[in-house]
């Protein structure tokens, strides 16, 4: 199983991404959002999270191996969580994802199956399963950072950021704090926009603030 994959971005199509790591050529499979994150970033490093599929029909004897990728490894997590969902599947899950993980599972955590409908492929009835499988699961995705660079040394911040918070959600989750209370306290303390090394130093800013 393929789980990352690092190259030179040569080409972004409406649905799928061309990366080089010689001296093969990846074509990855991607949702609207990251195509939208990527398409300006023709020619340099990127490295991706990725999922195997497999498409087509064992009955018709054609089966295509697929590769799908992903910014980071939260998002391929939630995308792994919303293919579960009964009658959703990867075509579909790909075609929902047109914003970003963090504010798809706020939708979800705060029950907004109108908003859930809006999607594109996803109505009133889809909806409504997926919060009733997925929203007690969707605390950590809702605190996801938002990626701003695709480059490989900046996807490393990213992910450095991401685990930091992760850590602390589970710090104050620890000390007593509800998930929903908790989760507001990381982005009141994150909306400053100061960047947090470790969870010490982001747990301390937020009982200061709070004191």
């Amino acid at each position: 199983m393929i789980v990352t994959i690092a190259g030179t971005l040569v080409r972004v199509s409406e649905t799928a991404v061309t990366i080089e790591a010689a001296p093969f050529e990846y074509e990855v499979l991607v949702a609207d959002y990251t195509r939208r994150m990527l398409q300006n970033s023709i020619g340099q490093k990127t490295r991706l999270h990725t999922l195997d599929y497999i498409e087509g029909n064992a009955q018709g004897g054609r089966m295509t191996p697929r590769l799908i990728g992903f910014m980071t490894e939260p998002e391929r997590q939630f995308f792994d969580l919303f293919c579960s969902v009964d009658g959703v599947g990867v075509k579909k899950a790909l075609r929902a994802m047109v914003r970003p993980v963090k504010e798809l599972a706020v939708l979800i955590e705060e029950q907004d199956a109108k908003g859930l409908s809006a999607l594109p492929g996803v109505g009133p009835a889809t909806s409504e399963r997926v919060i009733a499988k997925l929203r007690r699961k969707m605390p950590r995705f809702a605190l996801m950072v938002e990626r701003q660079a695709v480059t490989s040394d900046n996807a490393s911040k990213g992910t450095a950021a991401s685990a930091v918070i992760s850590e602390t959600f589970d710090a104050l989750i620890t000390l007593g704090h509800s998930e929903a209370d908790a989760r507001k306290l990381i982005d009141e303390t994150m909306a400053g926009g100061k960047k947090f090394k470790d969870t010490e130093s982001l747990l301390t800013a937020i009982y200061q603030r709070s004191a």
